[in-house]
């Protein structure tokens, strides 16, 4: 395969200045790189010559690819904590709406196209959905969950992440009208009150 030769000539060649320059380059390039060609299609050396890096580097800063991905893609723009405050700011009645709205908010910046490759590397690769699992019910929806101090948690949060992906996977993949061009207060209403009830109300 040429493929690190073909990323060459957007960004520039040689070592960067400071570490943490580095690494940030390897995030953009990587983001990038994953919703382009899936986490299959995308290699280290890929990734490395976009962002003008060794592909070595992709070790030291992230372990393996996996764990790039992890960062570049599994992470949403904004820190996991920061994200489940976000979510638990706001009367626990609400918690649905505010899922929805952020979700919405983090998915649509890219047109879906985040989401799209994540489902991609997911069908793709067993080792990332084993990280996208580990990363939205036990990171994200769990510590939700505990939070507002409802019974059996577990059961909750993959029924809430079921309702988020099944509402990604429709608006974002297949894109089934009128879901995948509506906004997002008409998304809330049709989607919040059902997550809201996995989340708080009788499951059975």
């Amino acid at each position: 395969m040429n493929e690190g030769t073909q990323e060459t000539e957007p960004k520039r060649r040689g070592r960067r200045a400071g570490g943490e320059d580095t690494k940030a380059a390897l995030l953009a390039a990587a983001r990038e790189t994953f919703v382009e060609r899936g986490y299959e299609g995308a290699t280290v050396r890929s990734i490395a010559a976009r962002a003008g890096v060794d592909a070595a580097m992709v070790n030291h800063w992230f372990g393996s690819k996996e764990g790039l991905f992890a960062k570049a893609v599994l992470q949403v723009p904004i820190d996991p904590n920061e994200l489940v405050g976000r979510l638990l700011q706001g009367p626990v009645e609400e918690i649905g709406e505010r899922i929805v709205r952020n979700f919405l908010g983090i998915w649509d910046a890219t047109e879906g196209g985040h989401f799209a490759a994540l489902m991609r590397s997911v069908t793709a690769h067993d080792r990332v959905a084993e990280v996208l699992r580990e990363f939205f019910v036990r990171t994200l929806l769990r510590r939700v969950v505990a939070s507002v101090g409802t019974d059996r948690p577990d059961l909750r949060a993959t029924l809430a992440a079921s309702q988020i992906f099944g509402m990604g996977m429709v608006r974002y993949v297949v894109r089934f009208e009128p879901l995948a061009s509506a906004d997002v207060e008409t998304m809330v209403k049709a989607v919040a009150p059902n997550l809201q009830r996995y989340l708080t109300g009788d499951i059975g």
